[in-house]
């Protein structure tokens, strides 16, 4: 993997990263920006929490370029240097879940964990999959999203590079799509609710999830649900700073997404767990 020479950029220094849905193996994911956020932060443990790779996207057709490899290596790399990596499988990459409660190159393979925060508050860290009525219901449907979705970010690939000849900055189409689309919306939402009533049910203060590539830190009748958004559009990543604070830090207000990190919500103080292992990516890669 090439890292970089020279003076090393300064580093910022978080006690826990949360990060999903890359989908390393499409064209849509943004491995450049994610080396970049990954070479410029530092942190005691990251959690990748599902569809880390694009288990569905790469049965249909290979692609791997140089860029995700180096993603991996740069993920392993954390781990052997004392990172504490674990890794959530989601329905991407649901061929890692036979490897639950396994530990490859450092990182652990879990099913689903808690987290524990600074500050004490416990945080159920899960994908999400199994709480989209779609996937679990109708899979067939799931797959048939997947392939408009990869469509429509083709199109957005199109669209964008037109607007970035033009000085203008990255806009997304199929955020504007969940957004404005009632169903969409109402499918969020029901999403979240669930969530939230089983982070409840669990006896846990929040729940830390991904799946929707909707990242959102928010207050559900009592319990804090965080989605880490995703690396293919949204290019957020939810972290959990020294103090115990958490927020969202988005990479997409830049047009390559490296030109630096803004925090777009902040949490309130509350404590959060730690989590149970979960075996790593090199078995994913090489299993």
């Amino acid at each position: 993997m090439h890292e970089d020479v020279g003076s090393a950029p300064l580093k910022l220094q978080l006690r826990t990263v949360w990060i999903s849905d890359l989908h390393l193996g499409t064209p849509g994911c943004r491995a450049l920006a994610l080396l970049d956020f990954l070479r410029t932060t530092e942190c005691e443990t990251l959690y990748l929490v599902g569809d880390i790779i694009d288990g569905w996207q790469l049965r249909r057709s290979w692609y791997w370029p140089q860029a995700h490899n180096d993603v991996v290596q740069k993920i392993l790399r954390k781990a052997r240097k004392g990172t504490r990596v674990v890794f959530v499988p989601g329905n991407h990459d649901e061929f890692a879940r036979r490897y639950v409660s396994h530990n490859f190159g450092g990182v652990d393979v879990v099913e689903d964990c808690v987290h524990v925060m600074a500050d004490g508050r416990r945080l159920w860290v899960t994908h999400g999959d199994l709480f989209d009525g779609v996937v679990q219901c109708a899979p067939w449907l799931a797959h048939a999203g997947d392939a408009a979705y990869e469509f429509t970010l083709r199109a957005n690939r199109w669209f964008n590079g037109a607007r970035a000849r033009l000085g203008l900055p990255y806009w997304s189409l199929s955020g504007y799509l969940k957004r404005k689309v009632k169903r969409a919306v109402s499918y969020v939402g029901d999403f979240e609710a669930a969530l939230a009533r089983e982070a409840r049910r669990r006896g846990v203060q929040g729940v830390v999830c991904g799946h929707i590539h909707h990242a959102e830190m928010r207050d559900i009748d009592g319990i804090l649900y965080c989605n880490d958004g995703d690396w293919v559009e949204s290019l957020t990543a939810l972290v959990e700073h020294h103090d115990g604070r958490l927020e969202i830090l988005d990479r997409s207000h830049s047009s390559d997404g490296t030109a630096g990190t803004r925090a777009r919500a902040v949490a309130a103080d509350r404590p959060v767990p730690e989590p149970q292992a979960v075996p790593a990516l090199d078995a994913v890669l090489h299993g």
